[in-house]
């Protein structure tokens, strides 16, 4: 809404993302998925990044159909922003998932799982930039350590967070940082911004208080445990009364509360939330 679009992005599987509605933007999100394509498999009908991507490709050649040829490749390239958020998954529901993971974590290092993830994710951002996306937004990892369903599943106190998915993602973030630099100097015409949802996060979680949060640990819509953060939300979930005051809607995600704040200083924020520019500048390159 902040940089003026009249619309959201259409889902793609959705029956009226055709024609002129795909202008407003595509939403490619699978619950669930990953950067791996085995991110995820407990939840069936996930689809990955790399099927995320042979789904550009579809609407891509459905601009060429609709604009022709130079000014698709113009809309792409200059008037698109592609915002991946994507990563915490293939942890929590890959290399951390109890059962799935341990036949991962006997045969690979979390050094190994992270090289993995980073060329998967090299492979993908390219195959986009071959189809002319140029303007990117990629979000690192957050703190998943802190989030209702680890804190649940780990017994943790309120003032707890889970070590090893946040030294993981701190492992991930760094090497990511560095993956988009090296992106950004070999791709000619690319910007690849680093988004550092890591430290937004973090700070909504260390100081709720000053943001008007009255919980930084409970998840206002779900179930199980002190935090209500083993069941996801569902119909026969508790609910929080004042869905705004949580920083955590369910066992996973950031409030819609939260989620503006964060928003915000992706729009607007300095070097130290977003860089090389953040997103108000982004859109005017």
């Amino acid at each position: 809404e902040e940089l003026g679009s009249a619309n959201y992005a259409i889902p793609f599987l959705a029956p009226n993302a055709t024609g002129k509605a795909l202008l407003a933007g595509v939403n490619y999100a699978s619950g669930g998925g990953g950067i791996m394509n085995a991110t995820g498999r407990i939840f069936v009908n996930r689809l990955g990044m790399d099927v995320q991507v042979d789904f550009f490709n579809t609407t891509r050649k459905q601009f060429d159909d609709l604009l022709g040829k130079d000014k698709a490749k113009e809309y792409i390239s200059k008037k698109s922003i592609f915002s991946i958020t994507i990563g915490a998954n293939d942890f929590l529901n890959n290399y951390l998932f109890p059962l799935l993971s341990v036949g991962t974590r006997f045969t690979q290092t979390p050094d190994n799982f992270i090289d993995d993830m980073l060329d998967h994710l090299r492979d993908q951002l390219t195959r986009l930039y071959n189809l002319d996306a140029r303007k990117f937004v990629i979000g690192n990892v957050g703190p998943i350590g802190c989030i209702p369903y680890q804190k649940t599943i780990n017994q943790l106190k309120e003032d707890e967070c889970v070590d090893l998915a946040n030294k993981l993602a701190n492992q991930y973030n760094i090497r990511l940082k560095s993956l988009l630099e090296e992106l950004n100097k070999k791709l000619p015409g690319a910007m690849f911004v680093h988004a550092n949802v890591y430290d937004l996060v973090m700070e909504l979680i260390t100081n709720y208080k000053q943001y008007g949060f009255i919980s930084a640990t409970k998840a206002c819509c779900g179930n199980g445990g002190q935090f209500a953060g083993i069941i996801p939300c569902g119909p026969t979930s508790s609910m929080c009364e004042e869905r705004d005051k949580y920083v955590f809607w369910d066992p996973y995600h950031p409030s819609e509360a939260a989620n503006v704040i964060i928003a915000k200083q992706l729009l607007y924020g300095d070097v130290k939330v977003i860089s090389p520019v953040n997103l108000s500048k982004l859109r005017d390159m």
